[in-house]
């Protein structure tokens, strides 16, 4: 009887990814952008970067073996994926006692009090960046370091003002939001980048157009109707969609496999909800950026969406 074979239940279907695989596949995206970073803001975007990758896989370490009693597994890449896109989130001249509180945030809170990789409801280092936001308001949407002046230094980088200040709408040229040049977190500066990024990881079937490309386009839409509505106090659609946290949350963070939706049409409504939430922020509420609120909100209905769009199931035919 030992010898029998043992059948699990369907669906038997296996795939080649892995956990690792796909998060190196993610670190492998972002290295245009941190590349751009490291030209424009120095010594400012190599430190930030490290520290952040530093406290978040050092705190999912310490939580997990000290704290919930198991295990770490921080060579999945998860912690460093969520450690980059943090530092992302972030100026090139934060303090690093804020890096830290926001790495705790981002594992020890946003993630492993879920359950850890897998269970998160919420995307962890946008958790920690809105944290961050709301508690250290001053440093986080104060005066932005200035690239290429703040190579060379750290903390006490020159700043000016992020391009998507009202002060700031209109006065910097489109080129440089594309190719690089502007203020603005680490994940901001170089529009390009971000696309080149997005183009590898849709290429390598890491994630799909659907829930980036509804992002940008609901954003352009929306934004184009209130520029015609309203051309001299409105600002060019191209500005919403290359400026500020756009492209980074659009192709990085709102496509996480855990906090999106399974199925295709799932997916374009999510982003449609995103792309709405970040217009009417940007227009008419308290912030100049919004996309952070409108992934995390989304996120919340990521339940409701997979529940009325229900992904095919595997080996299901259609009867006619």
């Amino acid at each position: 009887m030992s010898n029998l074979l043992t059948v699990s239940p369907s669906p038997h279907a296996k795939g080649k990814e892995t956990v690792s695989g796909l998060m190196y596949g993610v670190l492998i995206a972002l290295v245009p952008a941190f590349l751009c970073s490291l030209w424009f803001f120095g010594i400012g975007a190599l430190m930030t970067t490290l520290l952040s990758v530093l406290f978040c896989v050092a705190t999912e370490w310490a939580v997990t073996k000290f704290i919930l009693k198991q295990t770490p597994h921080i060579t999945d890449g998860s912690a460093i994926v969520t450690g980059v896109l943090l530092a992302f989130n972030l100026p090139s001249n934060i303090n690093p006692g804020i890096i830290l509180v926001g790495a705790i945030v981002a594992i020890g809170v946003a993630k492993l009090t879920f359950g850890g990789l897998g269970n998160n409801p919420f995307n962890p280092a946008l958790v920690a960046r809105v944290f961050l936001l709301i508690s250290f308001g001053e440093q986080m949407t104060g005066k932005w370091p200035l690239p290429i002046e703040s190579r060379t230094s750290w903390l006490d980088a020159v700043t000016g003002a992020t391009p998507l200040s009202h002060d700031m709408l209109g006065k910097v040229e489109l080129s440089d939001m594309l190719f690089g040049g502007v203020s603005g977190s680490l994940g901001e500066v170089a529009a390009l980048a971000l696309i080149i990024g997005g183009i590898y990881m849709i290429w390598r079937k890491i994630i799909t157009w659907h829930i980036p490309v509804a992002i940008i386009a609901t954003v352009l839409v929306f934004t184009s109707i209130v520029y015609v509505c309203d051309p001299e106090n409105a600002v060019n659609p191209l500005y919403h969609i290359l400026g500020g946290g756009l492209l980074l949350g659009a192709i990085f963070m709102a496509t996480d496999y855990v906090t999106s939706p399974m199925s295709d049409s799932g997916k374009i409504i999510y982003g449609i909800g995103i792309g709405l939430i970040t217009v009417l922020i940007r227009n008419w509420g308290g912030y100049p950026e919004g996309m952070s609120f409108a992934i995390l909100l989304m996120n919340a209905l990521v339940p409701i969406i997979n529940k009325k769009f229900k992904p095919k199931r595997f080996g299901e035919v259609k009867i006619k």
